[in-house]
């Protein structure tokens, strides 16, 4: 998992509220455990015409947005069943940062065993952010370590997040990755549990 510290990059505009994850990624894109080519699927019904054609209105089918880095969405993104394929498919897109009012909880777990930031912030605030967003300037900063977004217009906005995921999302470390860092102390454990019980051998 890359390390997230700062992102500086163009922020595409979704506004709409309770985006589950068979719109994030459609059921029929399920079919595969790898993490890679997800970005075909992502929002297929929003991307796609019935004819299997691109949707020039959808937002990330423009060119201004096509290579965008941060997802701005409305409340209770990511609600619907619990598909891990839907942060692999916005990571796929390149997609790192998504910043809504609310999400879904379970969604909003996955972001964090993936390296995706789920951003938080005022539904009013996240309004202004999203036109901004829709603008002629549409570059974002994303600071993990000061915990603040930086808008077009040079507002800044603070955010939360647990410490202990925002350590791990700074260096880059999944679930595994964080009991790697016990690597030793588990060794010393089997170690001496070989010595005191031989019978669990």
């Amino acid at each position: 998992m890359k390390p997230f510290v700062r992102l500086s990059g163009g922020a595409a505009p979704l506004p709409m509220a309770n985006v589950d994850t068979d719109m994030i990624i459609p059921k029929q894109f399920l079919k595969t455990v790898s993490r890679e080519g997800l970005a075909k699927g992502l929002f297929h019904e929003l991307k796609t015409k019935p004819d299997g054609a691109p949707d020039p209105d959808f937002v990330l089918n423009r060119p201004e947005h096509a290579n965008a880095r941060i997802l701005i969405a409305r409340e209770n993104f990511g609600c619907g069943s619990s598909r891990e394929h839907a942060p692999w498919a916005l990571i796929d897109q390149g997609l790192t940062c998504v910043i809504a009012p609310s999400f879904a909880d379970i969604f909003y777990n996955n972001c964090f065993k993936n390296g995706l930031l789920p951003v938080v912030l005022p539904a009013p605030v996240v309004e202004d952010l999203m036109q901004q967003a829709g603008g002629p300037n549409h570059v974002f900063t994303i600071d993990l370590e000061r915990q603040q977004v930086t808008a077009p217009d040079g507002s800044s906005h603070s955010f939360e997040i647990d410490p202990g995921r925002k350590a791990s999302l700074l260096a880059g470390l999944d679930e595994i990755g964080e009991t790697l860092t016990h690597e030793s102390d588990i060794a010393a454990f089997e170690r001496q549990r070989a010595l005191s019980r031989p019978w669990l051998a």
